[in-house]
Formats: C-alpha cells, structure tokens, sequence
C-alpha cells in the first residue's frame, strides 16, 4: 500500500504520496486540471528552463546576502540534480491550467525544495528547513519566474526548428541542382504559362524557406528579453535592490547568452507581444511549407491522368479497394500539421489579446501552443525532407515533350520569329491539335538546332 505524508496550505490540508518530491499546490493542480494529456513531464526543456531561472535566483540571493551559503548550497545541488535529467517524474501536473502558471512555478519550488531537504537529512514536506515559497522561491513570483522560464525554453526550442530548416533547404537546393537542365512548363493559374526548369522551381522551394531561418532566429531573440525582477505586478516588491540586474546577469552566465533586463518591468509582465510575434513567424512558415506540399502533389500527380512531372518515393499502399494505386502521404502529412500550426496561431493570438491590467493569465495555453507548433514542424520537415525530398525523381522525357506540345512556348519564341509568325502557329497549333515544336519546324521558319537551342535550359536561363 502507497504511504502518504499531511501537507498544509491556504486551504487546508492534503495526502501526498510519501515518495513524492512535488507537495501540496502541485497535488491542487493534479486534483483540479484534468484536461489533457499535455503533461509538465513531456517538456523537459521547460523544466530545465525553471530550473536554470531557480539556480540564477538563489545564486543572486546568496550574493545580496538574503540566503544561507549552506542552504545555497543544496538548493543548487537540487538545481543540478534535474540539470541531469532527473526527476522530470516529478512533474505531471497538465500544461493546460488556471493560475497564470503558479501550479508549474510551485511544482519547480516544491520538487527543488523536497530533494534539498533530503540532502540536508531531512524529511519531504519538512518546509522549516527549506521552504517552497521562503527559499526557492525567493525574490521572485510566478509572474516573473513563468515567463521567464518559458521564454528561455523557447529560445532553446528554436533551434531545433532553424536547424531543421536548414537541412531541408539544403535538400531542395541539391535538387534544384540535379534537375537545373530538365526544361518543362511554367504554369500560372494552372495553365500553360512559359517554359522554365524543374531547377528553377525546386531552387525557389529553397528559396522560399531558406528566407524564414533568419525570420525565425530574429523573432526567438526577442524571448531573451526577461522581466526576472519584476515580482508580482512590474514593481519589484519583495526583491532587494539590485536583485533584477543580477539575476539577470546570472542567467546569461548559466546559458551563454545574452540574456538581458527589460526596460519597463510593468511593460514586460503583462505583455505577451514576443510570443504572437513567434507564433506569427511560425504560422508564416507553415503557410509556406504546405504550398510547397501542395505543389509536390499536383507535380507528382496521375500517373496516367495527372501531371506526372516528378516521382515521390513510395511510401505506402494507397487504398484499401484500388490496387497499385500510391498517395503522397508525406505532403500530406506535413499538409496537416501546417494547419494544426496555424490554428495554434489563433489561440496564441486570441490569449495574448485575454491580457488584463498587470498581467496576461493565460500564458499556459500560449506555451502549450508554442511548444506543440514547434515540435510538430520539426518533426514534419524532418520527415519531408528524409522520406520525400531526398528521393524525388523527375520524368525528364515526359517533360520535355510537354513543352515541345504546348502552345506556351511560342511565348519564348515570340522574340526571335515575330508575333505574326507566333499567333499563326499559336493559331494552328490549337486547331489542328498540332505540336508547336513541329509546325516551327513544318513551316522552315527555325532549323531543328535554332529551335533546340532557343529550348535549351541553358539558353532560357542566360538571362538571368
């Protein structure tokens, strides 16, 4: 049988499990937010954050001399312990919650606590000698170690995204390179449009997404402006002077980077401006990303009734009742997460706007939003690039011939044969049902090599 141990708060008194480190505000959160199966626990990148900003305050509160260097001392130790990827167990309240944060913010307090006691050679829940809210929580409120925390994590988060980024770009780029000589039709409202080549319009993919990993990074950096200091409202009750500055100061030693103080702590409590600003960024890079997977479909499209112009690797059987047919399930996936991303958008938006007074309580559905858009793109444009991008082949004849078919090159040759020449052929070209490439030729107005050479990748690119 489970043995238990009594803890008190405001509201009287509760069992905690006695192998438990967390005590009793993160066993209120358990009882009362059963909503979803976002745990605490599956973001060991949050709590380390916590914990990190719990390491700087005590080292800041040691130096100002408002701590024991005995009780430092442990609750650094503590602060270790978890830096080692240890206890992330004791975490399980859900991320989803009331409270500004104040359940993740004491679940960080009570666990840090509950380890120091036991270096010490004492009992869990023994808050005399080390208390949740009077030692590790010194200086500080939620209102200033939540956001401060989820920003870092942020900040860390990122990137994996850019990174991801990077190497997808970098697939797309070596494609646009592999097929820089197959020369097929531009299309513009899904019509013929002019001739260009499979490089050119996989060097734009490339293009496209390379422009969103300095987007990115530039929106994260704003997450390593803090408002550590700032306490309950802006105003810095209950921290010594100087404290702000120096644990700011701290945290940046302890995560090599330049951390720094806001200007107007009252501003930065209640502003959540940065997080729509990422999410923004985000949202924008999902947008790109599902057209690109848009554009893989209608590519790789048919085989027979479609526009066949590429291969995607096969990846799966299709259909449970139509044999040999094969789906572009990768697009279709990263398809998907695109649009749960952007949803995330919305409720990032709409929490930020849900701001009152001094302080915006809704910050716990904005991390939670953030952290899933975050790793669902990382993983979705790890998977396009590993299972999709990588092994995308081109149908070179099939897309030479239909250039040589459509009545869009005579756009190319207009220059060179005169639009009189052009709207004649243009003309019976469509009448007859006839190739272009052949009624040039039919009426001797350009030699086979002329018309080859007009056609040549390396021609239609020499302006440029």
């Amino acid at each position: 049988m489970n043995s238990f141990r009594t803890e008190s708060d405001l509201l009287g008194e509760l069992q905690i499990p006695q192998n438990a480190f967390y005590g009793v505000q993160t066993q209120r959160a358990l009882n009362n937010f059963k909503i979803s199966n976002h745990k605490l626990s599956q973001y060991p990148i949050f709590i380390k954050s916590l914990t990190i900003v719990k390491l700087a305050a005590v080292d800041a509160n040691f130096e100002l001399g408002l701590i024991k260097e005995d009780l430092k001392k442990y609750i650094s130790e503590a602060c270790l312990d978890i830096l080692k990827d240890q206890y992330f167990d004791q975490f399980p309240i859900d991320m989803i919650q009331g409270g500004a944060g104040t359940s993740v913010n004491m679940n960080a307090n009570e666990v840090i606590a509950n380890i120091a006691l036991e270096k010490m050679g004492h009992e869990k829940g023994d808050y005399q000698y080390c208390s949740p809210n009077d030692h590790v929580n010194m200086s500080q409120s939620t209102n200033d170690a939540y956001p401060t925390a989820l920003k870092l994590a942020l900040f860390q988060s990122s990137k994996n995204i850019t990174n991801s980024l990077e190497k997808l770009f970098f697939a797309l780029d070596r494609k646009a390179k592999e097929f820089e000589n197959v020369i097929k039709m531009g299309r513009t409202q899904l019509q013929d449009a002019v001739p260009m080549t499979l490089g050119q319009e996989f060097e734009a993919f490339a293009f496209t997404l390379k422009k969103e990993i300095p987007y990115l990074q530039e929106q994260a950096f704003q997450f390593l402006e803090i408002n550590m200091g700032a306490t309950a409202i802006g105003t810095g009750i209950n921290a010594p002077k100087g404290y702000a500055q120096l644990c700011t100061e701290k945290l940046a030693q302890l995560l090599n980077e330049p951390v720094k103080l806001a200007e107007n702590l009252i501003e930065a409590t209640s502003d959540t401006s940065g997080f729509v600003a990422y999410a923004g960024a985000l949202k924008k890079l999902a947008i790109k990303l599902s057209k690109i997977c848009n554009d893989l479909r209608l590519l790789s499209s048919g085989p027979r009734t479609g526009l066949y112009e590429i291969n995607l690797p096969p990846k799966q059987p299709g259909s449970s009742i139509m044999p040999g047919k094969v789906n572009p399930v990768i697009p279709e996936v990263v398809n998907q997460v695109c649009f749960k991303v952007i949803g995330n958008e919305a409720t990032v938006s709409l929490a930020a706007e849900a701001g009152q007074l001094q302080l915006n309580v809704m910050e716990p559905i904005i991390a939670l939003s953030l952290f899933d858009s975050i790793e669902l793109l990382t993983n979705a444009i790890d998977t396009l690039r590993e299972e999709c991008v990588d092994g995308i082949t081109a149908n070179v004849d099939h897309l030479r011939n239909e250039v040589h078919n459509s009545i869009g090159i005579i756009t190319a040759l207009n220059p060179i044969i005169g639009y009189k020449n052009s709207t004649k052929i243009a003309k019976q070209a469509l009448e007859e049902n006839r190739s272009v490439y052949e009624l040039i030729l039919e009426h001797n107005i350009l030699t086979k090599e002329e018309l080859d050479k007009v056609l040549d990748p390396k021609t239609m690119l020499s302006s440029h």
